[in-house]
């Protein structure tokens, strides 16, 4: 059976210092997991990581990139504009942007990175430096502030159905801030179209102690961090268990599932490359296994 996956642990990261092609950072390294040293071809995925006064100069991507914080602080600095991002905030970078990034605090910040496109090594990463921006005081994240409209949060309100009621809501019902709730898991979208994005999206997904997702499969690449709990996850008929720290990579066509096997939640980020399609995003194998069983039952060949 071919393979289209790939799984990392996450007790070990291979933290890399950042070279040539962010030449004037200054401690900060990265975790590559996925990229073009993997099958992926729309997805490049890792995380990043800011000592204390660390800071990454101001350059442009040609792929759309999204950030999640999982610790500490990490500014966003755009033309004019400067955005604060502590654990839970994430944030869009579109094709093309000028910023910089630079740890905001007094302690080390770790982020989630998400590149659509794979950057590519042999077109100097996709990335490119350009005049240094101008450091403004950064706001704080916030999905109601107009002039943040790339910029969110997310909290544990934010994954509780029964707090999304509109007299109850902290934040403007919005798309961006809509729960999908069904068969024990929980969806909030957080970088999507409604953010400003073409190319992926991001979202939080959370499974309770039953809830079970059946093999499927896509026509686009999901990558997976887990940051709570543990679940069991079948890829390309190969069982896993991944916890907290752990990534995974599910390429176009690979048949995969998830089950809960923990007494509390699993939560973890994932996101997707390209944007799923308006329909026939999602590929249940038991579906057309029916429809297999039908026409062998009526002597169709």
């Amino acid at each position: 059976m071919s393979t289209h996956h790939l799984v990392r642990r996450g007790i070990a990261p291979e933290w890399v210092p950042a070279h040539g092609r962010l030449a004037g950072a200054t401690g900060y390294a990265a975790w590559s997991v996925v990229d073009a040293g993997t099958p992926a071809v729309h997805t490049g995925f890792g995380l990043g990581r800011f000592d204390p006064g660390g800071s990454v100069p101001a350059h442009v991507h040609s792929y759309e990139e999204s950030l999640y914080v999982l610790q500490g602080q990490v500014v966003v600095q755009t033309h004019g504009e400067a955005v604060r991002l502590g654990p839970g905030d994430y944030g869009l970078l579109p094709v093309g942007v000028p910023h910089s990034l630079r740890n905001g605090g007094a302690h080390e910040a770790v982020f989630a990175r998400m590149s659509a496109p794979t950057p590519r090594p042999d077109h100097h990463y996709d990335t490119f430096v350009v005049p240094e921006l101008q450091h403004t005081e950064p706001l704080a994240a916030d999905v109601r502030d107009p002039r943040l409209r790339r910029f969110g949060h997310l909290d544990e309100a934010a994954m509780d159905p029964a707090l999304q009621t509109q007299d109850r809501l902290a934040v403007s019902a919005s798309m961006r801030t809509a729960l999908l709730v069904y068969s024990g898991i929980t969806v909030r979208m957080m970088v999507d179209s409604d953010l400003g994005a073409t190319l992926s999206t991001m979202f939080m997904v959370e499974y309770q102690p039953d809830g079970v997702a059946g093999a499927h499969d896509h026509p686009f690449e999901e990558t997976y961090l887990i940051v709570e709990g543990a679940v069991e996850a079948t890829f390309d008929g190969r069982p896993y268990r991944l916890e907290v720290g752990d990534v995974a990579w599910a390429g176009v066509g690979c048949v995969h599932g998830f089950r809960n096997v923990g007494d509390g939640p699993v939560r973890w980020l994932e996101t997707q490359a390209p944007q799923p399609p308006g329909r026939h995003s999602y590929r249940f194998a038991r579906d057309w296994e029916y429809l297999q069983q039908k026409l062998h039952q009526g002597g169709a060949t």
